[in-house]
């Protein structure tokens, strides 16, 4: 019996041992570096359509997360700018209302409201945030996928 015949005239049909198999076909030489190049290369394209597909869905992920990346960068700026312009006149003001209140005091007193104030708009951003799940992204579980076959070849 006869290996079904083959369009490549470079292919060189070899026989074997009955019991293993009717008839083993040798690739020459000059082929097999062209197989591997082809291989590496139809890879290299899988990884870098996997890796761009990646970086889609991170950029619709900040696109969905703009609101709470928003109240966070809200947060951060009430909390740099008031705490700058208030600790400057509020304890002063706190001071003046209430001479008996060293002005040390004052300034504390206002600080830590600033402070808490910022931490709560802060820790709701964060909430806002930790609410997506960044990590079950089709693409993600795509190229988990593409990838299986080292581990658990079929």
């Amino acid at each position: 019996m006869h290996a079904p015949s083959i369009a490549l005239e470079s292919i060189i049909p070899i026989r074997a041992n009955e019991s293993v198999a009717k008839e083993v076909v040798i690739l020459p030489e000059q082929t097999v570096p062209i197989l591997v190049r082809s291989i590496i290369a139809d890879a290299q394209h899988l990884i870098g359509q996997q890796l761009a597909m990646c970086w889609q869905e991170i950029r619709d992920d900040i696109r969905k997360n703009k609101p709470a990346i928003l109240l966070v960068a809200m947060g951060i700026g009430a909390g740099m700018g008031g705490s700058g312009l208030l600790l400057m006149m509020i304890p002063f003001l706190l001071n003046w209302a209430i001479p008996t209140l060293p002005l040390w005091a004052c300034f504390g007193a206002v600080g830590s409201v600033l402070v808490a104030v910022a931490g709560i708009v802060f820790y709701v951003g964060i909430r806002k945030i930790k609410s997506f799940d960044l990590l079950s992204n089709q693409a993600v579980e795509a190229f988990k996928e593409n990838l299986s076959w080292k581990t658990k070849p079929t």
